[in-house]
Parts: C-alpha cells; structure tokens; sequence
C-alpha cells in the first residue's frame, strides 16, 4: 500500500496543478534551506568571529565561503539534517493544494473542504516544528553513544515524528482531528514504516528537494487507503 501511494504521488508530477504545486515546494524549499544555512553561518561567525580555521576546511570567511562552490556543497551535506524540519514547514503551507490535486484525480466524488486558516497552519507547524527540533537535539545524545546506529536512530525517530504529523494533516482535513487521532493510533505502524520510508531519502541532497511535496501526496494517498479499511 505504502509504495502503490507512493507511485501513484509519483505518475501525477505530469498533472499541471500537481506540477505547479511541486515547483512551488521545491523552490521554496532551496529558500528555506539557503536562509536556514545563512542562519548557521552567522551563529559559527558570532561564536568563532568573521574568520577562523576549521579542520578540513581551513579559513572560514563566512560571507565568502556562503558564495562559494564549497559552501555549495557544504549546505548539500548540512540539508541532510536541515530538511526535517523543513519538511514540516512544507507540508503545512501546501499539503491542502497538493491533497486536493490528488483528490481531484483520484477520488473526484469527494466534495472539496475548506482550507485551514493560516494561523491555524502556522500554529500547527510552530507547535511540531518545536518538538521536532527538541527530539532532534535530544537525539544527538544517542548518536554519540551509538554512532553505528545513529542514521538508523535518524531514520526511525523522524520518520515517527513525519509520518504522524502527515498523516494527522491528510486526515484531519477529511475527517476531523479527533477521528484523524483515533485512525492514527489503530494504523501507528504502518505510518511508522511510511514516514521512515519518506525520511530516508530526505538525507539525500538534492533528491530531498522533491519529498516533502511527493510525501504530502503519498500520505494523502495512504489516508484514503486507511480510512476505506476503518
């Protein structure tokens, strides 16, 4: 089921509303990621000053290097962790337009809904944004404890962190939160398995870029898929 949502997220990047809505993420996504990666850069420059040697890197002229072809590269490796929560931040500004498009195709006798008011939106993602980043940093612990382990710790524990938060936006859309809260917890595994199936390639530059916006529409998928099974 996960992977037939998956596909079908895949074969509608030919529809122009889809298409659009795509453009749009992936563009605002590199956005998200340039001015995250600036915010990094000036937190290392006010720690260590304008200049400072790095292992590896050697001087590190802030401004210069957020130019460079070597930041370039430098922001690849770092959106590996930076995309998790820009992956959140997506998926509450343009999941109703990307699940509408799927709907419209897929489950046309469906009668539209009402968007969420964008406070209501922002609330949301300030609120998961929050426990998303705590969860992050508490994470680093393990990773230092259990290095090995550590991408599969990043796997799992962002993929329960996304698949929830996807799934409960699908739902909540068509059924309400208290319902979308009550189907999540009867099919918590295979949301798991969904969302960790999304948050592997969100720690492959460049790949990463088009997710969030295919995850949205998988999980609007998997949704419809759950809700016919009850």
């Amino acid at each position: 089921m996960i992977f037939d949502a998956f596909f079908k997220a895949i074969a509608q990047t030919g529809d122009p509303r889809f298409r659009r809505v795509l453009a749009l993420g992936i563009g605002l996504t590199l956005a998200l990621l340039v001015a995250a990666y600036a915010c990094f850069l000036v937190l290392i420059q006010w720690l260590v000053g304008p200049d400072a040697t790095v292992p590896v890197l050697g001087e590190v002229r802030w401004l210069d290097d957020l130019m460079s072809i070597g930041s370039l590269i430098f922001m690849l490796i770092l959106s590996v962790f930076l995309m998790v929560p820009v992956a959140s931040a997506i998926t509450s500004m343009f999941l109703d337009e990307v699940a509408q498009a799927v709907e419209d195709k897929h489950f046309p006798h469906l009668p539209h809904v009402r968007k969420a008011p964008l406070w209501e939106s922002a609330k949301d993602t300030v609120n998961f944004l929050g426990v998303l980043i705590t969860a992050n940093v508490l994470a680093l612990i393990l990773y230092v404890i259990f290095p090995p382990a550590a991408v599969f710790i990043f796997w799992g524990m962002n993929g329960f962190l996304l698949g929830r938060e996807y799934f409960t936006l699908a739902a909540a859309r068509r059924i309400g939160l208290p319902e979308a809260k009550k189907l999540r917890r009867k099919h918590a595994g295979t949301i798991w398995m969904a969302g960790t199936l999304m948050a592997m390639p969100l720690s492959i530059p460049l790949i990463n870029l088009v997710i969030p916006i295919l995850g949205a529409a998988t999980f609007t998928h998997i949704f419809h898929a759950l809700n016919r099974r009850g």
